[in-house]
Formats: structure tokens, sequence, C-alpha cells
């Protein structure tokens, strides 16, 4: 895998980034989103953003912002944990049975537990918009501390930006379900944050296979991501401000 890159680039102006949407109740800077064409088929709920691959059936991609505050939130998942289709969808869209029986979980892109801190929050994390196939030993395991990292940034920093979502190389896992929905070949994930006026990312991709995968092993500078996933993300930061910054090495993320 590779080693381990990070990307530091000077304070900015905030810049809004418009997503076109039916429930967005979202403030801020928008830096968590990749950048969008007008044939994206984007809807923002809550508590996360997400572009919707209407021809693969999952997400191309899932962003949010997750405060220090949001990580304390209380509201419990039982109960609702039931997978619904998106009403804001307004394409062809899996359905909760097409992951019945198969060797693949319902995987959280934005998970329920950076989503305590609303009950609607809550309730939309479990849109199909959020969902991808996903190997059941990776979610529960290496893809799981993936999350647990965003949650310590959250509160080390006071807040992170987080975009992740799946990777198809040779869809060598082929569909599921009666709908056919693309089972991924691996999955992606990016963290950006602020301290002192400076902004700090990173990136990694997981396979979809049961074997545990070290985070730091799996890491890369978000300009080696974008490469790979064809998406650009943190797409509000000033490209002048990211293009300095694609390759600057700084090893103090790994003692949060």
């Amino acid at each position: 895998m590779k080693s381990i890159f990070l990307k530091i680039v000077p304070a900015v102006l905030l810049l809004m980034c418009s997503c076109r949407t039916a429930s967005s109740q979202q403030q801020g800077p928008g830096y968590e989103l990749p950048a969008t064409t007008d044939s994206d088929m984007v809807v923002t709920h809550v508590g996360y953003t997400a572009s919707y691959d209407c021809q693969r059936l999952v997400p191309k991609w899932v962003a949010y912002e997750l405060t220090r505050e949001e990580t304390a939130g209380t509201v419990p998942r039982k109960g609702n944990d039931f997978w619904n289709r998106d009403s804001d969808i307004k394409c062809r869209q899996a359905h909760y049975k097409d992951y019945s029986g198969t060797l693949w979980d319902r995987g959280h892109m934005a998970p329920a537990a950076d989503m305590k801190w609303s009950v609607e929050a809550m309730r939309q994390s479990f849109l199909l918009t959020n969902c991808c196939p996903q190997n059941r030993q990776l979610n529960s395991n290496s893809w799981e501390a993936t999350e647990n990292m965003g949650r310590r940034l959250a509160r080390h920093y006071g807040k992170v930006w987080i975009v992740c979502g799946p990777v198809f190389y040779n869809n060598q896992y082929g569909t599921i379900g009666r709908n056919n929905v693309a089972v991924p070949d691996a999955f992606f994930k990016a963290f950006l944050v602020e301290e002192n006026g400076k902004f700090s990312a990173m990136g990694l991709i997981m396979y979809n296979t049961p074997e545990h995968q070290d985070i730091k092993e799996c890491s890369m500078s978000v300009d080696e991501l974008e490469a790979t996933i064809g998406i650009d993300l943190f797409h509000s930061l000033p490209d002048d401000v990211e293009e300095e910054a694609e390759n600057h090495l700084e090893g103090f993320w790994w003692g949060i």
C-alpha cells in the first residue's frame, strides 16, 4: 500500500458549494462536497449529502461534516435500522430485499453512529442512497476502524469533513438482487481537518474483502486518491491552494 501523505493548506475564505437538493438543512462552507456535474443525481439530507448512481444503484459518494458536539449524540440506532428508498431520488433505486440472502451487508457510507445527534439524521442514515453491498467482516472490522478514526478526528480538531464511497475496477463481484445492485471492488474515504488556520487531508482505499486492512497501509495522498477514483474531492478549496499542498508529508495524524 501507499505511504502516509497529508495535504496542508492555508486558511481560505469560506466558499459555498451548491447542490440540487430537496431537503438541505446543513450550513457551512461545504468543504466535504466533491465537484458535481449537471448529470449527477445529488441529494442533501440532514446529516449527509450523496450523489446517487442510478445505473449501479449505489451512491457514487457520500459526504458529511462531523463536529465534536455531534459525536456526543445519544439518539439510539435501535428501532431505526430498516432501510428505505430515498423519496428525493428521481430514478431507479435499490430495494432492501436486494441484499437479503446474500453474503453482503447493507453497508453504511455515512455511519449511523455519526448521526446520533439527530432523530431525523439517524433515520435518514438508513436510506438506500447511503448504502453499498459490503463484505461483512470489512464492515464490522477494518471499515469500522475508519469510522472510529473519523470520530476521533472530530473530537480532536472540533470538526472533520468526510467523503467516502465505492470503488469499481472490473466489478469482479457482479451484482445482487432483482434490481442488479452492483457490488463494489473497494471503498474509498477521505478526511479533511483544520487547525490553526491550516487544513490537512488524507485519503485511503480498502478492498471489499474480509481480511484485516490497516488504515496506515491503506492510506495515500488525496491527490493520488482522486486520480484513482476520478472524483475531485474537497472541491470548495481553491485550486491553487489545493495543488500547492498535494504532496505534503506530515506524521501527526496517527497520534490521534
